[in-house]
Formats: C-alpha cells, structure tokens, sequence
C-alpha cells in the first residue's frame, strides 16, 4: 500500500489498485491519533505537532480495518475500466449516467444527445485517445463555463464583489482555490457532480473574496449565497474520491 499527503486529505493506493482518501485533522483537544469511519468517509484525528511520518504509520497499521470498514459502506474506489478507443463505457455527468459511444467523421468533435455523448473521431486512429480526452476535457469544462456564467450574474451583486478570472482544470486534491490575485480555480471533476455541487464550491469560492479564512462570518456569508451548502459539503465528501478517479481515466494526461 503506497500514500502520499496533499491538502487536508492522505490518499492510500491498496495493492489491489483502490484508492482511499482519509480526511486527516489537527485537533486542539486531541491526546492520540485516531481513525473513524462514517458514512461521510475516514477520517484521521491526531494531537498539534504530530509529525506527518506518525500519521502514516498510524494508518499502515490500521489499513486493513480501513479498507474492510470502508468496503463496508461501499466507500472504496474500485478500479474503473480503462477509456479505450472504439469501445462504449459509461460515466457520470452533471450528476446523471451517460453513455459514451464512438464514430468516424471528417473532424473531431463532441455530439450530445439524450443520455449520450458521442466523441467523432477522424482517420487516422493513431493519436486517437490523446484527440479524444482533449475533447472531453474541452466539453466539460464549457459545460462548467455555461453553469458559472449564469450563477456569477446573480452571485456579483449580492457580494458586490466579483472574481478577477475563472480557471477550470484538474484539481489533485482540491474543489476550488481563490489565489491571491482574486482569480477563482475550479476542478474540473466538478463537471460530473450534479450542478449543485458545482454552484456550492463556486459560491464557496466567492466568499472567500469577503472572507479569507474559514471563520464563523464566512460560513454566514457562505449561508447567504447557497443555503444548501452543507448538504452538498458533504455529498462530495462522500462521492469525492470517486469522481476524481473517473476524471482521471478519461481525460488522463491532458495539459491543464
């Protein structure tokens, strides 16, 4: 089992090729390091001035209880089949199951249609996977660009305050990130959650432009945007690791 530490989150790639993410926290009243398993994932609780090299090997020691518990609730991201030219798979779009077919044509595009995307690819098949994950990526992120646009038309006025420039692009551990030139970041997983997933990091986001930290008066401005929040906080929680891990396979290798 290999981990690595990023953000608020340790991720565990098993043997068997699942991945697991645990939420790791620093509490101030905590004496030792503890493991739990909720419905909401794992997380990893551990005293200030823990050293990192702790935490893994708390982890390493407990990783069989965890994946079990874990598999339990249905929480482990299995490997997913591999996005194969020719081949049809499926996969989660704005929150819905579609089907992802393949035909020839004199140009490479994407053609929506009810429950399905087709991605036209040209001859020759030589670069016809690297083709066809840029235009997925493409497709998600104006889907994203389409959603953000319309709910910044109503956002920038109740904040009166609005963001410099939006990026969309694989985010390893994160949803969202406000750098300090005010430019809003957006991963573009979110592209495959259900919309209000997506419109809670962008309201997320925008408040961080009033409020820097995550102090009280931030989750009050974050309740006046999206009262919703909470429920969508915790439906990536949930759904998070998985939703990178399709990313991932289709849209693998691609430049920001």
């Amino acid at each position: 089992m290999t981990q690595h530490l990023e953000g608020d989150w340790l991720e565990l790639a098993t043997t068997s090729g699942s991945t697991i993410r645990v939420l790791k926290s620093a509490h101030p009243r905590a004496r030792r390091l503890r493991l739990t398993v909720t419905p909401k994932g794992a997380r990893v609780s551990y005293p200030h001035g823990t050293h990192p090299a702790q935490v893994s090997a708390f982890l390493r020691h407990h990783a069989d209880w965890l994946e079990r518990k874990l598999d339990e609730l249905h929480l482990i991201v299995k490997p997913l089949p591999a996005l194969r030219v020719g081949t049809p798979t499926e996969f989660p779009l704005r929150g819905e199951t579609v089907r992802l077919d393949w035909a020839e044509g004199p140009y490479p595009r994407v053609e929506a249609g009810e429950g399905t995307l087709t991605l036209v690819i040209p001859r020759p098949h030589t670069r016809a996977l690297p083709v066809a994950r840029g235009l997925l990526a493409s497709f998600f992120e104006a889907q994203m660009r389409r959603d953000v646009s319309r709910w910044l038309a109503g956002y920038v006025p109740m904040l009166g305050l609005a963001p410099t420039a939006l990026r969309v692009r694989p985010m390893k551990s994160l949803w969202g990130s406000l750098d300090t030139r005010d430019r809003i970041n957006l991963d573009l997983a979110l592209a495959l959650a259900p919309p209000a997933a997506l419109r809670y990091v962008l309201a997320h986001e925008l408040c961080h432009l009033k409020v820097r930290s995550h102090a009280p008066r931030f989750w009050a401005q974050v309740e006046g945007l999206f009262p919703d929040w909470r429920e969508q906080r915790d439906w990536l929680r949930l759904n998070g690791a998985w939703l990178k891990t399709e990313l991932d396979r289709l849209i693998a290798d691609v430049a920001d």
